[in-house]
């Protein structure tokens, strides 16, 4: 079973999946920021793989996206880090990446340094399953889970397909949009889920705009797994020490009845 099926097997316990991206703000604040995460309470951490054109990307992420590709990062530093990170943590690691990174590096080559960095998964938010079979092959071949998105306004029939071909849980972005925190999210969330939970097996979970322990504990009343990136991103802008990221951790395994 892999790390992250492992990760679901916790009776009544929704997970806590943070994002960071790597190198920023630096290198070194990400394997601490990391290390950080597993021991305030989180489940998984996505490291995010600095991109140029990052789509689904609010300012925040962007931001943070491109202060790190100024300082040098690459696909084969944010391997080399994952492989740090490796030998310093027991949690699931993903990569959030687009899909021209991968493609530029080689399908194979990638996910076979990403499974020998001991990372676990792959979320490429700009490939569409329709598009997906030989990235999943050679993810696959790897053992590693290539989690496909689905949003509020997919039909059915994508539904179906992401259920099909998603592989370690599925991500369910809150909103139409971009990443970024937000005050509130939108209504209409659990009539979503129940969609997806119809037809699809996997663990869901859910992102994009989730920035407060409120939101985390409504969210977790219907999804399996809450993920949060942007406002861990603020906070490791803010306090360099991490207290304040580790305190908002704590906060948020509070709102997920974690004591």
């Amino acid at each position: 079973m892999s790390r992250i099926a492992q990760a679901f097997k916790v009776p009544g316990r929704v997970a806590l999946i943070g994002y960071v991206t790597v190198g920023y703000p630096s290198l070194k604040a990400t394997l601490k920021a990391v290390t950080v995460l597993e021991e305030s309470g989180c489940d998984m951490v996505e490291l995010g793989i600095p991109f140029s054109d990052p789509l689904a990307d609010g300012v925040t992420i962007q931001r943070a996206s491109h202060q790190a590709l100024e300082a040098g990062v690459t696909p084969t530093v944010c391997l080399e880090t994952a492989a740090q990170l490796r030998q310093q943590v027991s949690l699931p690691l993903l990569f959030m990446t687009y899909y021209n990174p991968v493609l530029r590096f080689g399908l194979e080559s990638f996910c076979r340094a990403s499974a020998q960095a001991g990372v676990d998964g792959l979320i490429v938010p700009d490939l569409p399953p329709e598009e997906g079979q030989a990235l999943e092959e050679a993810s696959s071949a790897e053992g590693l889970d290539l989690v496909y998105l689905l949003a509020p306004n997919s039909t059915p029939e994508r539904i179906a397909l992401v259920a099909r071909h998603s592989r370690g849980f599925i991500y369910l972005v809150s909103l139409t949009g971009v990443t970024g925190s937000r005050e509130s999210l939108p209504a209409g969330l659990g009539d979503f889920v129940a969609r997806v939970r119809r037809c699809a097996s996997q663990p869901l979970c859910i992102g994009f705009g989730v920035a407060s322990p409120e939101q985390t504990k409504r969210l977790a009343s219907v999804a399996d797994g809450v993920i949060v990136g942007s406002r861990l991103i603020q906070l490791l802008e803010e306090d360099s020490s991490l207290k304040s990221l580790r305190g908002f951790v704590a906060s948020l395994c509070q709102a997920l009845d974690r004591g």
